[in-house]
């Protein structure tokens, strides 16, 4: 197994923080991985874009450039990593801030509205674990209850009360794909 992920959006929609979830609940699986952040030069709004390889073997370079996987969360960062999907490959894309124009035509593309559905559950910041829903049941990734027994690692001291709200996300994120697919 190898998958090779791009995470992109704009700074504050926890983009960093789901590729590392997504790292540190795979290194706990005896997996190779790699994790690869990457800011702009602003501190809130600017953009944000991470690179996570998860392989059962050693993992040769860091960098994706044809991703198996490419998740974004804001116009920008669909314009600039649409591409980078390979032939056969998953867009993940937020539907709430995302107009899909000319997308991959041979990947699969899955628009789900992230913040919407995060503003219904009464935190626009929750958009990341749905889409970590979306993501971790469309590619049969991981049992959920691993990645709910990653979350204290990131979501500990005063942010440990928003554990239960954020496993809610991510099993809002699974039921909403489910349902789409």
């Amino acid at each position: 197994m190898k998958k090779r992920i791009i995470c992109a959006g704009f700074g504050g929609q926890g983009i960093m923080f789901l590729g590392k979830l997504i790292a540190y609940t795979m290194m706990h699986e005896d997996k190779h991985v790699t994790y690869i952040p990457s800011y702009g030069p602003e501190m809130r709004g600017g953009t944000a874009n991470c690179n996570v390889i998860v392989a059962d073997d050693e993992i040769d370079s860091p960098m994706v450039d044809e991703a198996d996987a490419v998740i974004v969360m804001n116009q920008p960062s669909y314009e600039k990593f649409k591409s980078a999907v390979r032939p056969g490959g998953l867009l993940i894309v937020n539907s709430s801030l995302i107009k899909v124009t000319d997308p991959p035509k041979d990947a699969k593309l899955v628009e789900i509205p992230a913040t919407d559905i995060a503003n219904e559950m009464g935190n626009v910041r929750l958009a990341n674990m749905i889409i970590m829903g979306v993501y971790n049941t469309a590619e049969k990734l991981i049992d959920v209850e691993k990645i709910f027994a990653a979350l204290p690692k990131f979501l500990g001291g005063k942010k440990e009360r928003f554990i239960p709200i954020n496993k809610e996300a991510i099993l809002k994120g699974a039921e909403v794909y489910a349902e789409s697919a």
